[in-house]
């Protein structure tokens, strides 16, 4: 999987869901602690969003809270956000959970280089096949194991994610 060039630094990535309480904070969560652990802390910078509205300034699902909690992740601080199409031009790198997240953000893109930064994060999972799905199930209608499950594959996928990130950055640092 190849990430797109910097715009500047440092490298800022968005990862997106639906509602931004469950599976983006939790990746964004995993990806913040990572590039820490990593030490490119200093050269990238990780937000979350969602595509609806409905959950603007709630914090995360607590089943996600308590899914990252367990794996010692902090996912308190986090507030629901709606990704705005004026954000584009603040992002290298714009990760959606699965394919309707995906469609939706290449819509509100205002151009063709905005849309071409617009990725789904699970190709990053070395675990995954050319042939399986490269969605991260939604666990919001499930039970705490599909937090579990979605936490499992955010995770393989993120450590993907950081290699790509430090040979993409290796260059610039």
């Amino acid at each position: 999987m190849s990430l797109p060039t910097p715009q500047g630094s440092p490298y800022r990535v968005s990862m997106v869901c639906l509602g931004n309480i469950c599976r983006s904070p939790m990746a964004a969560a995993v990806l913040q602690s990572k590039v820490e652990h990593a030490g490119l802390g200093e050269d990238v910078v990780v937000e979350s969003a969602g595509t609806g509205s409905w959950h603007v300034g709630d914090p995360a699902d607590p089943r996600a809270i308590a899914a990252l909690a367990r794996r010692g992740y902090d996912g308190e601080s986090h507030r629901a956000r709606q990704f705005a199409s004026e954000w584009f031009d603040g992002y290298d790198l714009i990760l959606a959970m699965d394919y309707d997240n995906l469609r939706t953000l290449r819509r509100l893109a205002p151009d063709d280089d905005a849309a071409q930064r617009v990725q789904l994060l699970r190709p990053f999972d070395v675990a995954v096949t050319d042939a399986e799905d490269h969605a991260v199930p939604d666990p919001y209608y499930g039970h705490e194991s599909d937090f579990e499950t979605g936490l499992d594959i955010i995770e393989r996928s993120v450590d993907g994610l950081v290699s790509a990130l430090q040979a993409r950055l290796a260059p610039v640092r």
